[in-house]
């Protein structure tokens, strides 16, 4: 694994050393930052389900001003936290990033501030419903959630969630998610 483009391009990123961790593959990281490029410099992006936190890596080394990484297993805390020494973005003052340690279908928005881009990508064997419930609040009006899947399975949307787009890229998928108004 290494990030793509930016900064911080061609930094090879440490990856799991333990089964369950599906990092994002170069590729579709590529595509996804491609479709994504005038929509990352100065956004606020949550990386939910965050792994490794390769994805937001890509999008701090290609100008997002903020990145929430959210995870909750504490291997990957430490995955991420020393990918972010990789990149050298621990030196970078003011810092543009926080690592919160959680699940995501409890999280609690951390500081309040709402995301312009949420990337969420679950084990594919979970729906991502919760999560995009629970995250709903938090994503600007303006804002896009993407989720990643698995390619033969069509994800649960719940209200308040409007599918734009599906990306497939080989055995995984890329549906692209704005917030539509949800009215008492």
């Amino acid at each position: 694994m290494r990030v793509i483009a930016g900064d911080w391009k061609g930094r090879r990123l440490a990856a799991p050393t333990w089964e369950g961790l599906r990092p994002t593959s170069d590729r579709l990281r590529e595509t996804l930052f491609n479709v994504l490029a005038t929509r990352v410099r100065g956004a606020r992006v949550l990386d939910a389900y965050a792994g490794t936190g390769a994805v937001g890596l890509e999008a701090l080394s290609r100008g997002a001003a903020w990145v929430t990484f959210l995870e909750r297993d504490p291997r990957a805390v430490r995955l991420i936290e020393r990918n972010l020494e990789t990149c050298r973005a621990v030196e970078e003052q003011p810092r543009r990033y926080t690592v919160d340690r959680g699940d995501v279908t409890r999280w609690t928005g951390g500081d309040g501030s709402l995301f312009d881009l949420v990337w969420l990508d679950p084990p594919y064997t979970d729906s991502a419903a919760a999560a995009l419930t629970q995250l709903r609040p938090w994503v600007a009006d303006d804002g896009l959630a993407l989720l990643e899947h698995a390619t033969r399975r069509t994800p649960d949307v719940p209200v308040g969630w409007t599918v734009t787009r599906v990306l497939a890229s080989g055995d995984s998928a890329l549906t692209f998610l704005h917030p539509t108004p949800v009215y008492p």
